[in-house]
């Protein structure tokens, strides 16, 4: 059994760096933002950028299905607000065509808020609709939906929101979940004891399938099951606990896919990493 563990690295200074950084905490998997997250929009990726992240990601041994580009999060494929929905659809389409430029195939994001302007299912049909939209335009990048805390009005936090986002996309071959461990437990979803984790398993195969699971985001979670609050902790240091990830660890449905950690400490990371391969 094979798991791909890495973290989201930064990727100031142009994207190649990402690699270097996810080679210097031992990662063979990463994260990355491939533009400036905090604005609407940015400039274009450099065909010299392309080519030498490329290049290098072969030279570095890594492989592009273990690459986890996500999107800005100020993008929302659900706000209710026709100003923001339309930066939001540009914006989205965008970082997909970013992805397909280095010849990666996922974009991660989180699916979209309400706002309380509009009703849950009116949100997820068009957060499914905006999806399709993107799909059209691009090739061979799967859009990966992120299942979120659920703080605020922001959606995706029940597995049922998601399995309503891919019911409403034409091409379910594209379409992929990511799950993140301290999302879920914030969500409700009790990850922390043995019962815990087959139900959540369970539920997760139930309800959406882990024929879409596509990559994990790694985190224990400061808060605890229900809390719907978002903030993540090192490993074995919150409320996930250790045995979880010793579950995991074992668990095959999770090999083969990036799993990646975006826990608060980055000077850990590679310790984190380590620690995982030992259990």
């Amino acid at each position: 059994m094979t798991k791909y563990i890495g973290a989201h690295v930064s990727a100031s200074g142009g994207v190649g760096n990402a690699i270097l950084n996810a080679e210097a905490i031992g990662a063979n998997a990463f994260a990355l933002f491939t533009r400036n997250q905090r604005s609407w929009v940015s400039k274009p990726l450099a065909q010299a950028e392309i080519e030498g992240f490329k290049t290098l990601l072969v030279e570095r041994g890594f492989e592009p299905r273990y690459v986890l580009p996500h999107d800005s999060y100020l993008i929302n494929l659900g706000s209710p607000d026709e100003e923001t929905l339309q930066k939001s659809r540009a914006a989205f389409l965008d970082e997909m065509r970013r992805a397909q430029q280095l010849g990666l195939t996922m974009l991660n994001f989180h699916p979209g808020s309400h706002l309380n302007k509009i009703g849950e299912e009116e949100c997820l049909d068009q957060i499914a609709r905006e999806i399709n939209l993107a799909l059209s335009m691009t090739e061979g990048v799967t859009a990966v939906i992120e299942n979120t805390a659920g703080q605020g009005t922001n959606l995706g936090w029940k597995f049922e929101h998601i399995a309503r986002i891919i019911q409403g996309v034409d091409d379910k071959s594209r379409v992929g979940v990511c799950i993140d461990t301290c999302h879920t437990i914030a969500a409700g979803y009790d990850i922390s004891t043995e019962m815990g984790y087959q139900f959540t398993m369970d539920e997760f195969e139930r309800v959406v399938g882990f024929k879409y699971l596509r990559a994990m985001h790694l985190n224990d979670s400061k808060k605890g099951a229900g809390s719907h609050v978002d903030r993540h902790e090192v490993l074995g240091e919150g409320t996930v606990g250790k045995d979880f990830f010793v579950r995991m660890m074992h668990d095959e449905r999770f090999d083969n896919i990036p799993i990646i950690l975006e826990t608060p400490d980055p000077s850990r990371w590679a310790d984190e990493i380590k620690w995982l391969r030992s259990l």
